[in-house]
């Protein structure tokens, strides 16, 4: 009987050992990031994206290993798609296996389910003489004299643009890029910078952007209003993790690890001030300012 409860107990340890370090146990966490990206990235992995992957290794067993390439145009060439040796043919060894954040239903590569869901938001510098504005209708029937005092940022792309040309207001925002190219700040830096100057007064802008320039700003320092979806313009936005296209071993490990932590994900992404939504299946985002 001794030795039948010796075997049981053993069998259920292996269970449980099983369960936290899988048979990829020895390999490494691969992530393909951009250095200088906050909130999401960096190279002092301070972002949510280098938190979420720290738990995920752990679970797994496995130690975090990072390519650094600016998520710009040829990311996912330069890195989920890149070969460690460029020149071997057909070679079943890559850079990096993990893209942490990519919209849902990518097609620049394999998708998880989403881990979450966040919407664009107007994001208003108080004490500037828009303290009254709690909704973006109110900003789009204000006098044209005050749309212009306004000071807004305006990207080249993306849902805020549209509402804003929807809403007559393009010609007195203020153009920004998406992808700046700057080496030392990334779009969220650039924003957080310039509301902080007065350079701008208010932004339509990605939510975990938003929750960047809050968290950066002074307490209590900017009125952040959801942008709600309107037929044509769509705000909010599913985001998963990916992999390469084919990698379906992989996927299913991602969305087993995304299924049984999501508390402690929810928990990491809203540290972050970021403002989530109900996860549901909407349109792709064009961009990611």
């Amino acid at each position: 009987m001794q030795a039948k409860s010796i075997f049981r107990r053993l069998l259920i340890s292996a269970f449980l050992l099983g369960s936290v370090a899988p048979v990829h146990a020895k390999e490494k966490f691969k992530v393909c990031a951009d250095p200088l990206n906050p909130p999401y990235s960096t190279k002092n992995k301070d972002g949510f994206e280098n938190k979420i992957a720290e738990l995920f290794a752990k679970k797994l067993g496995q130690k975090v290993e990072y390519t650094w390439f600016p998520q710009r145009i040829g990311f996912i060439r330069n890195t989920l798609n890149a070969p460690v040796n460029e020149k071997e043919v057909d070679s079943k060894e890559f850079k990096c296996d993990v893209v942490m954040n990519v919209p849902a239903g990518s097609d620049m590569a394999l998708t998880t389910e989403p881990y979450y869901q966040s919407t664009y938001v107007l994001l208003i510098a108080k004490g500037r003489g828009f303290d009254n504005i709690k909704s973006a209708q109110q900003l789009a029937e204000l006098p044209v004299e005050r749309q212009d005092a306004a000071k807004i940022a305006m990207f080249d792309r993306g849902p805020g643009t549209a509402w804003l040309q929807k809403h007559g207001m393009l010609e007195m925002s203020i153009p920004y890029q998406s992808m700046s190219g700057d080496e030392d700040n990334n779009v969220a830096m650039e924003i957080d910078r310039d509301l902080k100057a007065k350079k701008i007064n208010m932004v339509i802008v990605w939510g975990p952007i938003a929750g960047y320039i809050v968290s950066h700003g002074p307490k209590n320092g900017y009125t952040v209003i959801p942008m709600h979806s309107e037929p044509g313009i769509p705000f909010e936005f599913a985001m998963a993790m990916g992999v390469r296209n084919g990698d379906k071993e992989r996927q299913q490990l991602l969305n087993k690890l995304i299924a049984e932590n999501k508390k402690e994900i929810q928990r990491i992404i809203e540290s972050y001030h970021i403002p989530l939504t109900e996860i549901k299946k909407t349109a792709k985002p064009k961009d990611d300012d």
